[in-house]
């Protein structure tokens, strides 16, 4: 159940930064294999601060999996926007 919610956390980040338009990259996969595995690493790293675990639904972990995960998928676009390519 754990990783339910975790994967169930990438995917509302997912469909929230893909209607951002800025800095949104042309390919939607590689940024939705990149917010799924770092959800499933940010919610390891929860287990592993004792929020939850693997089978176990806590709010925390959910929160600290969210907050993440937006910040990988702001560091990505940040790093790899096609507008900042595009002015150098």
């Amino acid at each position: 159940m754990g990783i339910s919610l975790w994967i169930a956390c990438a995917g509302v980040v997912f469909f929230t930064i893909r209607n951002i338009r800025f800095g949104r990259p042309l390919g939607w996969i590689g940024e939705l294999l990149a917010v799924v595995i770092g959800a499933l690493i940010l919610g390891s790293i929860a287990t592993a601060l004792d929020f939850g675990g693997w089978n176990e639904l806590d709010w925390r972990a959910a929160l600290f999996v969210l907050f993440g995960s937006f910040a990988i998928s702001g560091l990505l676009r940040l790093c790899f926007s096609p507008r900042l390519r595009d002015s150098a």
